[in-house]
């Protein structure tokens, strides 16, 4: 069973969404908070494999919480759902940590469908934020030329820490040693010209970003 915490001040929709995700036989709602003081605590003591956040929720200071939250939860993935505008909010909440951005005008059909994806790590964002992302609007033409010529390690390297995955983790899991992790991390850096981890990690996330 996957674990979900849903935080919105607004009781119909904290009931609604439980409502509708347990129906699907395959999540756990494990907790239901109004505001940031209960949310970082839930998060603590709940340990959720998906978090539904109102970005606008009291005690909490929107995407800069994103980045407190994923980076104190690295094993959470974050859906936003928010009354703002998709196309202001959504791709600096990607790249602050979320893994979807929703509006509340969403159907309950996309709101099903944009979990079960976070869910399997994947991205979610509506068809006509993808299309502007793949279509050159972006520097993600420029990145995608960059990413074809990291070699297949590589690549599995920066696929791992993109969720998160610390050094230790990737080298148990690639079966190296954990300073040969440090290598493919400066080679990375530099083959897709960033100067920082977290950059790294956006790019990365940017790349797995397909049309839905």
């Amino acid at each position: 069973m996957t674990k979900i915490l849903i935080a919105d001040h607004h009781p119909i929709t904290r009931m609604g969404i439980s409502s509708l995700l347990e129906k699907e036989g395959v999540y756990e709602v494990v907790g239901k908070v109004t505001n940031g003081k209960d949310l970082f605590k839930a998060l603590k003591t709940k340990n959720p494999d998906v978090l539904i956040l109102e970005i606008d929720l009291p005690e909490i200071n929107g995407i800069t919480a994103l980045r407190t939250i994923k980076s104190e939860n690295p094993g959470t993935k974050i859906l936003i759902l928010s009354c703002h505008p998709e196309e202001m909010y959504a791709l600096n909440s990607i790249k602050a940590g979320a893994s979807a951005y929703l509006s509340k005008t969403a159907s309950t059909e996309v709101l099903t469908e944009a979990v079960h994806q976070v869910a399997r790590g994947g991205i979610y964002l509506n068809k006509e934020i993808s299309e502007k992302i793949n279509t050159g609007t972006t520097r993600t033409n420029n990145l995608v030329s960059r990413y074809k010529k990291l070699s297949t390690r590589e690549i599995e390297v920066l696929n791992l820490l993109s969720t998160g995955k610390r050094n230790k983790d990737i080298a148990e899991a690639l079966d190296i040693n954990e300073k040969t992790v440090s290598t493919y991390k400066t080679r990375l850096l530099k083959k897709l010209r960033v100067d920082n981890l977290a950059d790294l990690i956006n790019q990365a996330r940017l790349l797995q970003i397909r049309p839905t």
